[in-house]
């Protein structure tokens, strides 16, 4: 039964509907892109093995990862990296800019680098030399590396508030690469989503003096023809989204499939994860209508139901539900289910009751913040943020993607990633720090349950600018706890999943960074979604 609630007003109309996305063109995917992209790729390809110093090789890594065509050249950029860490180890170099962007890249790859690296560049109390704030490239550097920093490493910790003091007093001023300095004090390259950068990237690139004009074409060009795959997966999959008809029955929901793509492809950007990224956009839709389901449409009688039938995962049961609560879990049902039978017939194991679980996880932590809601209950902050990080549907999503990405599924490690290990838990937990921060107020006006920010303002009696403060801190913190567990882990997950855990928080902090872009409050936001599927770059 209807509880009485209304949406009417909550939500914006979908704007990227299915006749918008079947109306948009690609001319990248024909055969004359391709050959001249292959022509590229090849030059590009000489660039990197062409002997030169190991700052050079360095740089010339940096940009390709950057421009967002690094992962055409991932042995050769590996082979560049293990001779440079062999050859040259851990010792600090006397130029800060090349220490720091060695000390980054190494450590973005998974080599352990000291972060005693950087002692040469401190004095006798162990500040940062004052010395160093005239060199504008160096400071941008460490700033940039300091991103990286491991639970208690105190160098790096003071490395990012010096080089951020600096930063920000050189502001103003008119420098080499100013563009460079308001990007990295908005928000540090490696918590940045990685497709969007690269497009904002290469109008930087292309104004340099020593730009290589073979880098610049086939960051260009690839962009292009990345973009136009996303579009034709993006295609099918509003095919899929129209013909389950979730939209459409069951109105008081947000039709997100769009932004549901947009989280898919920023978790795993790279062409070749077509079949992640489908799986990652059906999840995301679904998750979008349970979440509005449990939030503000069903009764807590009919909640109840409908978390234990999706705890029994059985078809039978599905007639006790409402008639709008048996679309939706059927349609989560199908959909699981044809993922089991592909993983079935790829890898002949069944995965069916590690998504099951997944699922009744969220279900069960969804019921609890709707008790919590008609209760009038404020948790404290650890006990909200121990459900909040499930109810993020981090863990589901982190789950589903392991399973398929990784060949062969490893039960262990399956197992292992359930009981929500630091590689979980961080991603989860940044995603829903960000998640309140953009969305709290909207969401509290409209008499949702409380949020991390409320409940931290009830616990300790502060504003709500010291809460926020706090919870900024909050998300540094975890992404220490992050960057710990992918160098430090004892466990050998696939290298591409370690990335895709990686990229949740981007792709949260690229949604929420100015409010709820999944909520579609923003212009700018709807702007970033042109960009990176229906706009190419601009080509002579």
């Amino acid at each position: 039964m209807y509880n009485g609630n209304t949406t009417s007003g909550i939500y914006k109309q979908n704007i990227w509907d299915d006749d918008y996305v079947q109306s948009r063109t690609a001319i990248y995917t024909e055969k004359e892109f391709s050959k001249r992209a292959a022509e590229l790729k090849e030059g590009v390809r000489k660039m990197v093995e062409k002997k030169m110093d190991p700052l050079e090789k360095l740089e010339l890594v940096d940009l390709l990862q950057r421009l967002g065509i690094s992962y055409h050249f991932e042995d050769e950029i590996q082979h560049v990296l293990e001779h440079i860490y062999t050859s040259f180890g851990c010792n600090g170099d006397q130029d800060l800019y090349a220490t720091a962007l060695h000390f980054r890249l190494l450590r973005q790859h998974g080599y352990k680098v000291p972060q005693e690296v950087f002692c040469g560049f401190m004095d006798d109390e162990g500040n940062f030399k004052r010395s160093l704030s005239e060199d504008t490239k160096g400071i941008l550097s460490l700033y940039e590396a300091a991103y990286l920093c491991m639970e208690g490493e105190s160098i790096m910790e003071a490395a990012q508030s010096f080089c951020t003091k600096h930063l920000r007093e050189i502001q103003n001023m008119n420098i080499l690469d100013h563009d460079l300095v308001d990007h990295a004090l908005e928000m540090p390259l490696y918590w940045r989503m990685q497709r969007f950068e690269a497009r904002w990237f290469v109008s930087v690139y292309e104004k340099r003096q020593n730009m290589k004009p073979v880098l610049l074409e086939f960051a260009k060009l690839d962009y292009n023809m990345v973009q136009a795959k996303y579009l034709e997966e993006l295609k099918q999959l509003s095919r899929w989204n129209k013909d389950i008809g979730l939209a459409e029955k069951m109105s008081f929901a947000r039709d997100r499939l769009v932004e549901g793509f947009l989280w898919a492809v920023g978790c795993t950007p790279d062409p070749q994860f077509e079949y992640c990224r489908k799986i990652i956009t059906k999840l995301s839709v679904l998750v979008t209508v349970l979440d509005d389901v449990y939030d503000i449409y069903g009764s807590l009688d009919e909640l109840e139901i409908f978390t234990d039938v999706v705890q029994r995962w059985d078809i039978n049961a599905v007639e006790t539900l409402p008639e709008y609560m048996k679309i939706c879990f059927l349609a989560i049902f199908n959909s699981m289910n044809e993922l089991g039978y592909d993983v079935m017939k790829d890898q002949g194991l069944s995965i069916i009751t590690n998504t099951r679980k997944q699922w009744a996880d969220l279900c069960k932590s969804y019921l609890l913040e709707v008790k919590w809601k008609l209760g009038r209950y404020t948790p404290s902050l650890n006990e909200y943020l121990d459900t909040a990080f499930i109810t993020i549907a981090g863990p589901l999503l982190l789950i589903h993607t392991y399973i398929c990405i990784a060949n062969p599924i490893n039960n262990e490690d399956l197992q292992h990633l359930e009981q929500n290990p630091g590689i979980i838990r961080c991603p989860a937990m940044v995603l829903r720090l960000t998640n309140d921060l953009g969305t709290s107020p909207d969401e509290m006006l409209r008499g949702d349950s409380a949020k991390s920010i409320q409940c931290y303002m009830r616990e300790n009696g502060c504003s709500e600018e010291k809460a926020r403060e706090y919870m900024n801190g909050l998300i540094a913190e975890t992404w220490e706890k992050l960057n710990t567990e992918l160098v430090r882990m004892e466990r050998l997950l696939p290298k591409d999943f370690k990335r895709t855990a990686t990229n949740v928080p981007r792709i949260a902090q690229f949604i929420y960074q100015h409010g709820d872009g999944f909520g579609l409050g923003q212009d700018e936001f709807k702007n970033r979604i042109m960009a990176l599927f229906f706009e190419p770059i601009p080509m002579p």
